[in-house]
């Protein structure tokens, strides 16, 4: 057991090894209020892989730190050996919310929560295994029956805790003999069922499946994947090249905070898989300029600079002037992403795909036609009828296809059509950064720039010349001072068709059962019936180069009982339940 010490715990670093050795599992949770220089995280995560060396267990270790903005910096580690180097190269730009970091091929996960502790608390999703606790004066009897909501069965907790603080920790369930505290209630906890066999079925193969295949894949589940198509990324995903930066509003809003947390945790995945290698030619991280429409949009982007004074290196407001100097144009002013770019979706995929090896099976002109649910195993038919897959865990990665299963017909999924023009090189100005605003542009593949994209409510497949002069238009009003003259009757392009829910975020977890929600009462979201480990990732709209890799994580977490990427109140603008409650609560 871990001693009630004399001194905060993030002043000494604590030896977790006998706390670990009893525990049985795949994940083993600790939580850490106050920040160390991340002393103890380095100092645990090198004893926990040498544990899985000397095992061979595949095992994880999350580290959750949780503090205020104003207690954290870059850790100044200089002799924790190769995981602090790997935490340096990996250290987020310190903004508000979740930041997930992958370290040691992901047997060591950090997951840095920056905001008030108390209301941190609040949002938090694991369960907790070990408590390192600091600042003794915020601990009330409130907060240690939060706790107690968290702890794991045997849980261990380590805090300075005074005096009057022992018996609101009794009455919280944790039993303190002298310096040691454990977990131990009076009241019967509730035992989790086993976990599903690692097994499961993926539909689609465009960024959402291949996202979550190398998540599961990672995790050591292995996956069959079924696509209709013969190869990977050939609907939404499969653009030529697309620009991937995040959003942020003045207010920052529920998009603004989701789109942040997945551009950060998008890029670290991508740069663990090799994505940024300029031998593959899959993209380039060159930055992005998000130019304002209007003098009134440039006005809301100023003061949401002056509001959030964001780290450089995520965010920087540029003036007219500023932004003139970066392009070598005139252009207005507008926000500049130094580590936004553009990548090939189609590569993309591939890349995480091809990091599966042995425990992905793909499955290519195969469509899934209908789905069926038979002894904790769901079964996929082809057209013919003929059983093709099946698994414990089914998801539907496939967009808008999804909607033509039963199980998924209520979901308030639409298409918006999005033309892309490719344009040859020679005839666009050659700049140094992606560009973005009502439109956009991309670097060259294969001598050709990715402008777009159209916004249209039909739904023709064909390429037209409206949506070519339309992309033009918008290039035009980015960047006014070039009037070259230009005819798009010969362009090229792609047209696609966004997956978009009513609320324009996406759909992560498992669908709802409207069937038997028909028959409920009232229901909270978490309790609202639903379709036994069938899930889905949809609706990605026009951001799945970065919502694809944290959905994927989010969804992984879940099947896997690990600590969620994000928040509770996050997680429910994402749960595809969240249309069916409403229209329940609504009758």
């Amino acid at each position: 057991m871990l001693p009630i010490s004399s001194a905060p715990a993030v002043a000494a670093v604590h030896d977790l090894r006998a706390s670990w050795q009893a525990h049985e599992g795949a994940c083993y949770t600790v939580l850490q209020t106050g920040f160390d220089d991340c002393r103890q995280l380095l100092h645990s995560g090198a004893a926990w892989q040498e544990r899985s060396e000397r095992t061979g267990a595949p095992a994880t270790l999350h580290f959750l730190i949780m503090a205020p903005q104003q207690a954290i910096r870059r850790p100044s580690v200089t002799d924790g050996g190769s995981l602090a180097a790997q935490l340096d190269a990996a250290w987020p730009p310190l903004t508000p919310g979740y930041h997930r970091l992958l370290l040691a091929q992901g047997q060591v996960v950090l997951t840095l929560i920056i905001g008030e502790v108390t209301a941190a608390l609040q949002q938090l999703d694991a369960s907790i295994d070990c408590f390192l606790l600091h600042e003794d004066a915020l601990w009330t009897p409130p907060l240690f029956k939060r706790l107690a909501r968290l702890a794991a069965p045997q849980a261990y907790l380590c805090m300075e805790a005074l005096a009057s603080q022992i018996a609101a920790l009794a009455a919280a369930g944790f039993v303190v003999s002298g310096t040691k505290a454990q977990f131990a209630p009076r009241w019967p906890m509730p035992v989790a069922a086993p976990s599903s066999a690692r097994q499961a079925i993926v539909i689609g193969a465009g960024l959402a499946g291949s996202a979550i295949c190398e998540r599961l894949a990672a995790r050591g589940w292995q996956i069959t994947l079924l696509e209709q198509h013969g190869q990977a990324a050939q609907e939404a995903s499969g653009n030529l090249a697309g620009v991937y930066m995040p959003a942020i509003s003045r207010d920052d809003n529920p998009t603004a905070r989701l789109s942040r947390s997945a551009f950060l945790f998008a890029q670290q995945v991508w740069q663990r898989l090799g994505i940024f290698d300029p031998a593959r030619h899959i993209g380039l991280a060159c930055g992005v300029l998000q130019l304002a429409r209007d003098a009134a949009q440039a006005e809301v982007f100023e003061q949401a600079a002056q509001h959030w004074q964001y780290p450089p290196e995520y965010a920087q407001w540029l003036s007219a002037a500023a932004a003139s100097a970066l392009l070598g144009m005139a252009a207005g002013s507008g926000w500049w992403f130094p580590s936004g770019g553009w990548l090939r979706p189609g590569a993309v995929c591939e890349a995480m795909l091809q990091a599966c090896g042995s425990q992905l099976q793909r499955h290519f002109h195969q469509r899934a036609v209908q789905l069926r649910r038979r002894a904790e195993q769901w079964q996929v038919f082809d057209d013919a009828g003929a059983l093709i897959a099946q698994a414990p865990v089914l998801i539907l990665a496939n967009g808008l296809q999804a909607l033509h299963f039963e199980q998924a017909q209520g979901l308030p999924l639409q298409a918006i059509r999005g033309q892309v023009s490719h344009v040859p090189v020679a005839q666009l100005p050659v700049l140094p950064v992606a560009l973005c605003g009502d439109g956009y542009l991309t670097g060259a593949v294969d001598g050709l720039v990715s402008l777009g994209a159209s916004y249209d409510q039909d739904d023709d497949t064909s390429l037209r010349l409206d949506s070519h002069l339309g992309n033009l238009a918008k290039l035009r009003q980015m960047l006014p001072q070039w009037q070259v003259s230009l005819n798009p009757e010969g362009w090229k392009g792609r047209v696609g068709f966004r997956c978009v829910a009513a609320d324009r975020l996406p759909l992560v977890g498992e669908l709802p059962d409207l069937a038997a929600l028909a028959g409920a009462g009232e229901v909270q979201l978490r309790a609202l019936p639903r379709h036994a480990q069938l899930f889905g990732l949809l609706g990605y709209a026009s951001r799945g180069l970065i919502w694809a890799p944290l959905a994927a994580e989010l969804l992984a977490c879940q099947l896997n009982g690990e600590p969620a990427p994000l928040g509770k109140d996050a997680q429910a603008l994402l749960d595809p339940a969240r249309f069916a409650l409403k229209a329940h609560r609504r009758h």
